[in-house]
């Protein structure tokens, strides 16, 4: 049997692709791509963002945000400039905000949809236990007697496990 660790890790990962395949799906109806829908939205929620901004928002690398950016742009969804500090800034046209303003919503819905199997009690759980998990200052450090040197003490242990395939 798997580790728990294991299926969590497999479960938060098909969790996150079916949203992204849902979103991209909606996004394609509007002829972006994810990473256009992606870049749209960050700039419609945070304002004007520099190339670095863009990128840790949007959580991709920087080899991508250049070719997404140049699509949008040829599109007239978005226009470049400098700033003071002479780097990129973007920010969205008038036909972007109007495109992310009508495609947003749609998305939020069903992302909410898709959450409505957890009550509100149990969201504000994952939440936390997400951001705990997330957080690099190490609110999650190791537990005793678990990881790779974990053993086994007892039958009554053993019994209280769950049965391959009962997961």
């Amino acid at each position: 049997m798997a580790r728990a660790e294991l299926k969590i890790l497999i479960g938060l990962h098909r969790a996150v692709n079916d949203l992204d395949r849902r979103t991209a799906q909606l996004a394609a109806a509007a002829g972006l791509t994810l990473g256009q829908f992606a870049v749209l939205e960050a700039l419609y929620h945070k304002g004007d963002l520099t190339v670095g901004q863009v990128q840790e928002a949007i959580l991709s690398s920087s080899g991508t945000i250049p070719l997404i950016v140049g699509k949008l742009e040829q599109r007239g969804l978005l226009t470049r400039r400098q700033d003071g500090a002479d780097r990129r800034r973007f920010s969205l046209t008038e036909a972007g905000r109007a495109q992310i303003a009508a495609l947003y919503p749609r998305n939020e819905e069903m992302i909410v949809r898709q959450m409505e199997c957890w009550s509100a009690a149990e969201q504000q759980t994952l939440a936390a236990l997400l951001r705990r998990f997330g957080d690099r200052e190490g609110a999650c450090p190791p537990r005793a007697g678990r990881g790779r040197a974990e053993t086994r003490t007892s039958s009554a242990t053993d019994a209280a496990r769950p049965q391959k395939g009962s997961i």
